[in-house]
């Protein structure tokens, strides 16, 4: 089975609440993106957001400028379904990130919270941050979360490469500063917990 229908069956056969990565409200990076600095009309990209609840806060806090791209058809699916009316405000992606293309500078603020830790292959990695590189505007903002060191090794029965702040970013490279880095305890819906690591980027500006 390869990545897009193992997505696919896990969003059509399980109840968007109740996967292990649901959050009712994407505190951390709501927070994060708040610490940019920029305005509503900034142009955000939320890769492998389909089920998540960040694109309705994003959306409730009058951001103007939101992509969410996702492998999974039945999660974009979902996430429409609860945005309803406003879903339209939204530009919708089905596809691998790996392999999605972009406008140059197209994005003030690129968002991963789950993505990047299931790219075990390092020409995927590779691929996702050349797709960072040329997307992300100069100066432009880079948020990333992935498994923490002491973080479960799978998830979704899929292998998952774990991650210390110093690791995370040395996957994107001096190209990109570190700005901030944050440890967060996600606590799943059926009553576990789970280590996540927190690195937000800068760009830089050539």
């Amino acid at each position: 089975m390869d990545r897009k229908q193992h997505w696919e069956q896990v969003y059509s056969t399980k109840a968007s609440d109740s996967v292990s990565w649901f959050q009712e409200h994407a505190e951390l990076s709501l927070r994060l993106i708040h610490n940019t600095g920029l305005g509503k009309d900034a142009a955000i990209i939320d890769v492998g957001g389909g089920a998540s609840t960040l694109v309705n806060d994003l959306v409730a806090e009058s951001y103007s400028d939101l992509t969410v791209l996702d492998l999974s058809p039945s999660a974009i699916s979902v996430a429409k379904q609860h945005l309803g009316k406003h879903a339209e405000a939204v530009d919708w992606m089905v596809g691998d990130i790996t392999l999605a293309k972009f406008p140059v500078h197209r994005f003030d603020i690129w968002h991963d919270r789950a993505v990047f830790h299931f790219l075990t292959n390092p020409n995927d990695r590779h691929a996702y941050v050349e797709r960072v590189m040329r997307s992300v505007r100069p100066g432009g903002h880079v948020i990333i979360a992935t498994f923490a060191e002491d973080g479960p090794e799978k998830c979704s029965g899929l292998p998952v490469i774990r991650y210390r702040p110093e690791s995370l970013h040395a996957e994107f490279g001096d190209a990109f500063l570190l700005v901030e880095h944050k440890k967060e305890v996600h606590h799943t819906p059926s009553g576990s917990n789970q280590q996540f690591v927190y690195c937000y980027c800068r760009k830089g500006s050539n």
